[in-house]
């Protein structure tokens, strides 16, 4: 494959943030533990984590303050954790020290590129992405993350019957969204349109004050269906 035919719009702007001294102290520390370095082969999730559990990724943890409190609720999942941002890292493997979290792992690079060489088909069993960067204004609409061709991706990497689970802040997003899973016909809506906050999806200080100022948020969650032909096989005679 040529470096053209692999080239994307990429959903993500890399900003100089700063790291804090705690912050690289854990990353010097804890990436050898708890990172995987990106490469074009496929990621052994079970060997990545020592053992077989529901696998769930996440796209895009920001500081890494919701994920954290997610994996250390539900020790029965992993998580695979996606981020570009240096300062997220450095805070997310901070908050792994501190709780002790043994179900999380870190992959500092651009999801597009995580999933297309290191995830397998039909290996996730959830995909949650909060508060993708919306990229408000019209013209750059093009680099949001939820277009078409990537649910498509995601499609081929979740079983049947696992979720996806997108949270916004942006109501034109969240219309976008809705349509684009509306769309894909391997997924299937868990409410009518837009879905109550799962207990699960902690509410950030920044949620927490946009909810007080009056700012809307939606919650989408979908199930991937099974596909025809893993229909037609259940339903043949044995």
């Amino acid at each position: 494959m040529s470096d053209i035919e692999r080239r994307h719009i990429r959903s993500f702007v890399l900003r100089q943030g700063r790291t804090t001294t705690g912050q690289q102290r854990a990353i010097d520390a804890l990436m050898p533990v708890y990172g995987i370095p990106y490469r074009t082969e496929h990621l052994d999730l079970d060997d990545a984590f020592g053992r077989n559990a529901p696998k769930i990724l996440e796209i895009g943890f920001g500081m890494g303050d919701s994920t954290a409190e997610i994996a250390n609720n539900h020790p029965e999942n992993d998580y695979i954790c996606l981020e570009v941002h240096t300062p997220g890292v450095g805070n997310l493997l901070k908050l792994i020290g501190e709780q002790n979290l043994t179900n999380i792992r870190i992959i500092q690079h651009d999801a597009v590129e995580v999933l297309r060489d290191m995830v397998g088909d039909q290996e996730l069993d959830g995909v949650h992405i909060f508060f993708p960067d919306p990229w408000h204004k019209a013209r750059h609409n093009k680099r949001r993350l939820i277009q078409p061709h990537f649910i498509k991706s995601l499609m081929q990497k979740m079983k049947p019957g696992g979720y996806i689970h997108v949270a916004t802040d942006w109501q034109d997003y969240a219309e976008q969204i809705l349509s684009v899973l509306d769309s894909e016909p391997l997924l299937q809506n868990t409410a009518g349109d837009y879905a109550p906050r799962p207990e699960y999806r902690p509410l950030t200080k920044f949620e927490k004050r946009g909810i007080n100022l009056g700012h809307g948020v939606w919650d989408l969650v979908f199930v991937r269906k099974k596909d025809p032909q893993q229909l037609i096989q259940e339903t043949l005679p044995q």
